[in-house]
């Protein structure tokens, strides 16, 4: 995909405070959450929680998107187990690092930044994640939850979470390898990003929300990247869970 391809599709599908009321919605689409062949021959699958192979079980039975968090703050090993789960490398091959996810052709084409809120260990403001040394490397004191909370559709959740995880797009590392195709295994990468990420909150005793609604020149700005060479792309809240008293279902 040309630099000229990938910018239009940015720019046709980026969210813009004076325009956001008149983004354009498919409501004419049938819509379903899943298929089924009715003719088919169907065969019921058994599960055995005892097995010592199913014991991911319970934490991916628990996960649900969370929005609701405990004010206690989140310890700077929660943090780092997180970045392990969602980022950290496991092995060497050559000049690729493997990580803890999967990526086309071990390209990983983005980058993590923390904004941190109630870490304890950790001061407020904006890191990025240095994945090789396994560091965090604090680039904004002056970032603030509120901020990044107005860049993301004023979802007050944000201001809550003891930190919010946020990944950018760095399309060339893909271009130069896959060409047009590179741009959809981007995509398709960050999302084994966030999944470990959720995953690896939830062994932590924590929750967490995907965030895919953002103004994109203002979350840009935010992380002062150019929006074009790297561009934000996706981020995730994570905070304390609250007592059980206190939560309500959640359905995602």
């Amino acid at each position: 995909m040309s630099e000229a391809s990938y910018l239009d599709f940015l720019s046709s599908s980026s969210l813009k405070r004076e325009e956001i009321s008149n983004s354009k919605k498919y409501k004419d689409m049938e819509v379903m959450s899943f298929k089924r062949y009715k003719s088919a021959l169907s065969l019921e699958l058994k599960f055995n929680w005892e097995l010592d192979e199913a014991r991911l079980g319970p934490i991916f039975q628990q996960r649900r998107s969370l929005r609701k968090y405990s004010d206690k703050p989140l310890l700077i090993e929660d943090i780092a187990f997180m970045l392990w789960a969602s980022q950290g490398i496991t092995a060497k091959a050559g000049k690729h690092f493997f990580r803890t996810v999967p990526s086309a052709g071990a390209l990983y084409p983005f980058e993590t930044y923390v904004q941190v809120n109630n870490v304890s260990g950790l001061k407020p403001g904006l890191y990025h994640f240095d994945v090789i040394n396994f560091a965090l490397e604090y680039i904004n004191d002056q970032a603030k939850s509120e901020e990044l909370a107005h860049c993301c559709l004023e979802q007050k959740f944000i201001n809550d979470a003891g930190a919010v995880f946020l990944w950018t797009g760095v399309p060339s590392r893909n271009l130069s390898k896959y060409g047009e195709r590179g741009f959809r295994y981007l995509l398709l990468d960050i999302g084994h990003v966030c999944q470990n990420l959720l995953i690896g909150a939830e062994a932590k005793g924590c929750g967490g929300c995907p965030i895919a609604a953002f103004f994109d020149a203002e979350l840009n700005s935010f992380l002062a990247v150019d929006g074009e060479h790297e561009f934000a792309l996706y981020a995730a809240a994570v905070g304390k869970k609250l007592p059980k008293a206190e939560t309500t279902p959640q359905d995602e």
